[in-house]
């Protein structure tokens, strides 16, 4: 018997820039194939909150974006701290990523506040930090994936960062860390999307969502094709040049 599986998308209207929606689609055919029946919700600025979330995942939107979903974000911002510490895996890229911590500050100064989820803060620059980028993980391995932001985030002692760079910028030019992490909430600057060319992280997500809900471990799935494709990307990803 197919059993569900709630994802929710943080605001894919405003918060979509680079292709982010992929990760929404990665973990519904990854679902499919591990027997479960995968329910995707769109969640934007307005709506009411899905009764189910099981997975939450979110992308990065330019600055304009980020204002249209901020007051929202704050107003479902303690139910996110509740999901959060009850241990519901999410993945926040870019712009959400930076709104999950304290706050960004543009470049001229204005503060717009996040829900303080992770610890970071995000400071505007005249900097791009843009191009290919090859990360490593004890848990996950080798993550690969694309970073373009000008913000430049700053971990805080409750914050771990996702990854360690070798190839590429990282949340900032200076500490060579990539995205942060608390409890199962993941965040990272890697677009591509990021879950197609790194399905251990889609395990995860997936992995610790059926734990939760159904007390039940992923088996394996028989894809060679797929994970072959898969593996192409990963090594095209790490030998093009920035």
């Amino acid at each position: 018997m197919s059993r569900d599986v709630h994802v929710v998308q943080l605001y894919p209207r405003d918060m979509n820039i680079y292709g982010d929606y992929g990760n929404a689609l990665t973990l519904q055919r990854r679902l499919e194939w591990y027997g479960y029946e995968p329910v995707i919700h769109s969640y934007n600025p307005g709506d009411a909150f899905p009764e189910q979330a099981d997975i939450l995942i979110g992308g990065g939107g330019r600055d304009s974006g980020q204002d249209r979903i901020q007051t929202d974000l704050l107003g479902i911002g303690d139910r996110l701290h509740r999901l959060a510490e009850d241990d519901v895996p999410m993945l926040m890229i870019c712009g959400l990523y930076q709104l999950f911590g304290h706050y960004f500050e543009t470049r001229e100064g204005a503060r717009i506040p996040g829900i303080g989820l992770l610890d970071v803060t995000t400071y505007g620059t005249d900097r791009r930090l843009i191009g290919n980028i090859v990360t490593e993980s004890e848990e996950f391995g080798r993550i690969v994936g694309y970073e373009n932001h000008s913000g430049q985030t700053w971990l805080g002692r409750d914050a771990q960062p996702l990854a360690t760079v070798t190839s590429g910028a990282g949340n900032n030019d200076q500490d060579a860390h990539e995205g942060a992490r608390h409890r199962n909430v993941l965040a990272s600057y890697l677009h591509g999307s990021l879950l197609p060319k790194n399905p251990a992280i889609a395990d995860f997500l997936i992995g610790t969502a059926v734990r939760r809900k159904y007390g039940a471990e992923l088996g394996a799935v028989d894809h060679p094709s797929v994970e072959t494709l898969t593996q192409r990307a990963r090594e095209a990803a790490v030998a093009r040049p920035r």
